[in-house]
């Protein structure tokens, strides 16, 4: 996706760079490039993390499944390098979180919140990246993912749904007193990842090293 939509003509002052097109020699990626965007797996993506504080070379992050122990490594690095993470490149669903983020602060915890995300069967993670993300937004801890019995006050519930070749839905739900309000995302096609990560490549140029995100690009 990213190869295609880079070669589209859309993005002035981007170029495909050396050695782009394979990932055998991820050390020789950053030494002939600028700047590298990683959709890869938590394993690779920690490895190309050192090699980036290495070279001292900006690293662009779109790897679902990091753990906490991942999320330290990268605030580590960024005080080498400009490292930007995002479990979700889309311009939407960045809005959608500042939106979560504005309506949990507002709403308080006499409304209940309900995160629902769908995705293709093949799918690793669950909840996905960008679910846990929303749940972060709301500012409030986990509920249990195996939870039964009445519903405790003051957390953020998931649910999970995995079929087809669904490219993402996110639903988040507010439950009141007499009232709901729902606030979602759907992704009809995964280009839209690609365009975020690139735009957030731009974004990148001359940045000083520092933990970044897709809400820093937009401005949110």
């Amino acid at each position: 996706m990213l190869v295609h939509e880079l070669q589209s003509g859309q993005w002035p002052g981007l170029a495909f760079g050396s050695g782009s097109e394979s990932s055998d020699n991820p050390n020789s990626l950053f030494a002939e490039n600028d700047l590298v965007i990683d959709f890869t797996t938590p394993i690779a993506t920690r490895a190309h993390v050192d090699i980036a504080v290495t070279h001292k070379k900006p690293i662009i992050i779109g790897t679902t499944g990091l753990n906490d122990n991942d999320m330290t490594v990268l605030k580590t690095a960024a005080t080498t390098c400009p490292v930007l993470y995002s479990a979700n490149m889309s311009v939407g669903v960045n809005l959608l979180a500042a939106l979560v983020e504005q309506a949990s602060a507002r709403l308080g915890d006499t409304f209940d919140i309900e995160i629902m995300e769908t995705h293709h069967r093949n799918k690793m993670d669950s909840p996905s990246g960008t679910a846990l993300m929303l749940g972060r937004a709301t500012g409030r801890p986990n509920a249990p993912m195996d939870r039964s019995g009445k519903r405790n006050t003051g957390t953020v519930g998931y649910a999970v749904q995995r079929g087809g070749d669904v490219a993402g839905e996110h639903n988040v739900s507010f439950f009141g007193p007499g009232e709901r309000i729902e606030l979602g995302h759907r992704a009809h096609d995964r280009s839209l990842f690609a365009k975020g990560a690139l735009r957030a490549a731009l974004w990148m140029k001359g940045r000083p090293a520092g933990l970044y995100s897709m809400r820093d690009v937009l401005g949110l």
